[in-house]
């Protein structure tokens, strides 16, 4: 018997964006199957889908996961797929965002230097996606529906590998504002946001010099081990939850306290005095 302590349980979420095991939304669902929620995956194209869609987490009554494809760069698909799930799936009790994509095929460039292309692209995927997402769902939406999307722990540090992406999960973080409020004029739907640090995933891999940052970013985590997927994901599972049901308009940073500690002097003595 399922422990529905977070309140999850016979109920259904949409998760966007799984590329892979080493996905956060494919950690995401992980986490809703074990409170007995079912997940309800966006992914890009049906190539992926025919990948994921054995390996892909699942309630144990179903024989396969339900698995939609939206190229969330094509606005009519978004509005299609909207549809579809309403129609195939009913209510819905929340959903996930973790969708990001950035161009870094000209390699680390100066901000000044970022193609307006790139930046547009960035931003249209990565953050006008979950206006648009949770526009076409919000008929579907129960009346104390919560959304939940992947941002980053800060986006004032001016990490030069990570380039234009910081501006545009800035952007992604006020949109989490400004849809809380504009949702709260005729429904209780909450919009938060898990504010992440450096993890190990596919498309961080894309990142130039990342894993450089990633090993000091373990470096400069309290506990010394750096922030672990599945730990995103619990926050994340419990902003979906009526647990979390005061909680609104937020970001939530999870990086295990990695920006408390950037003053340790052992890692102030390995960059002043090197041996």
């Amino acid at each position: 018997m399922t422990n529905d302590i977070l309140g999850l349980a016979g109920k259904k979420v949409v998760v966007a964006g799984v590329a892979n095991k080493r996905s956060v939304g494919f950690a995401i669902g992980k986490a809703l199957v074990e409170a007995g929620c079912e997940p309800i995956y966006l992914v890009r194209t049906e190539t992926r889908r025919d990948e994921l869609i054995g390996r892909l987490p699942r309630l144990p009554e179903q024989e396969a996961p339900a698995v939609h494809v939206c190229d969330v760069e094509d606005a009519a698909r978004i509005e299609a797929v909207a549809r579809e799930i309403g129609e195939a799936h009913g209510e819905l009790a929340g959903l996930v965002h973790s969708i990001a994509f950035a161009n870094y095929e000209r390699g680390v460039q100066p901000f000044h230097e970022t193609h307006r292309d790139d930046f547009l692209q960035a931003v249209q995927i990565s953050a006008f996606s979950l206006v648009e997402l949770s526009r076409a769902l919000k008929p579907h939406l129960a009346n104390d529906a919560s959304v939940v999307t992947i941002s980053i722990s800060t986006t004032r540090m001016a990490s030069e590998n990570y380039g234009y992406m910081a501006p545009v999960k800035a952007a992604l973080d006020s949109a989490i504002a400004f849809l809380a409020k504009s949702f709260s004029k005729d429904t209780s739907v909450r919009f938060n946001a898990v504010k992440a640090g450096l993890l190990k995933t596919s498309s961080s891999a894309g990142i130039p010099g990342y894993l450089d940052s990633y090993l000091f970013a373990e470096m400069s985590i309290l506990r010394g081990r750096a922030l672990e997927t599945r730990e995103v994901a619990d926050t994340a599972l419990f902003l979906l939850s009526p647990r979390s049901s005061g909680i609104n308009g937020q970001g939530i940073v999870v990086d295990a306290g990695m920006e408390l500690n950037y003053f340790d002097s052992a890692i102030v003595t390995a960059a002043t005095r090197p041996e």
